[in-house]
């Protein structure tokens, strides 16, 4: 039986364009869960379509991985939601997985024009493996190459879209939005734009085959750019983390990409404790 990955982060989703959209103490928040769940059921469906006993495992992927209204949720899937939890964007991914869908993703930090582009959170300004610079996109599309899997389909501004095409070129890949800027896009209706994720995530779906993993083999000489330097001293704690000359950025060698990526979560998550 097939077993397919849904990932959902919110910043890619169509006509969601600023901050106070994403963040749950600001006033739009709730119509963007709205918007991100209508989005996934329509990406739900489409895999159905293509293989109606298809198994769907969805992993609420954006800030406290409690965004997806359960209840509205098209009830075929299981959620994955909450945090911390094993591999983090891409909860319930296992060796049973057949293919891994990245919906409303958005562009990695330093990449531009691209709406709200980040790579975890503020406190990281790159994160570079075996040279290259690599956003939640290529981080998420390496882990689930590390396993083997591919992912099929991406959605998002047309910069994230861009993105994924660099390293994955066959997998499909729905702009539902044009980005003008950090926090301006030409979006997509948003009836439209579930109308061609349910079509495209058939389509990946059924071609998922045709699309090679990402596989990046180890050991991975890993370079994490930070914007505070209490985030470099914090980050100097972990064991096989140490610093550069330049004071901002922190280095360590993974010795598979399993490593490499549980590596870079933790300092994502010390780059977002602040000092007391």
């Amino acid at each position: 039986m097939t077993k397919v990955l849904i990932s959902v982060d919110m910043e890619g989703i169509s006509g969601i364009v600023h901050p106070t959209e994403t963040n749950p103490d600001r006033y739009d928040y709730e119509r963007s869960r709205a918007l991100m769940t209508a989005e996934t059921n329509s990406v739900i469906a489409g895999v159905l379509d293509a293989e109606p006993t298809a198994v769907v495992w969805v992993a609420d992927a954006h800030g406290p991985f409690r965004n997806l209204l359960p209840e509205e949720l098209d009830r075929r899937a299981h959620l994955v939601r909450g945090k911390p939890r094993p591999l983090g964007m891409l909860g319930g991914l296992d060796e049973h997985t057949d293919a891994v869908l990245l919906v409303g993703y958005h562009a990695r930090a330093g990449r531009g024009p691209a709406v709200l582009a980040h790579t975890m959170n503020d406190g990281i300004l790159d994160v570079r493996v075996a040279g290259r610079s690599m956003g939640e996109i290529g981080l998420n599309a390496a882990m689930a190459g590390h396993l083997g899997l591919p992912v099929v389909l991406l959605s998002g501004d047309d910069s994230a879209c861009a993105e994924l095409s660099d390293l994955v070129p066959s997998a499909v890949t729905v702009a539902v939005k044009q980005a003008l800027g950090q926090g301006a896009a030409v979006a997509l209706h948003p009836a439209e734009a579930r109308d061609r994720l349910r079509r495209a995530a058939a389509e990946a779906v059924t071609r998922r085959a045709q699309v090679s993993p990402l596989v990046l083999a180890g050991p991975l000489e890993v370079e994490v750019d930070l914007s505070a330097p209490f985030m470099v001293d914090l980050a100097t704690l972990v064991p096989g983390v140490s610093r550069t000359e330049d004071g901002r950025t922190v280095t360590f060698t993974g010795a598979d990409f399993a490593e490499t990526y549980r590596l870079i979560l933790l300092l994502a998550q010390l780059a977002a404790i602040m000092p007391g």
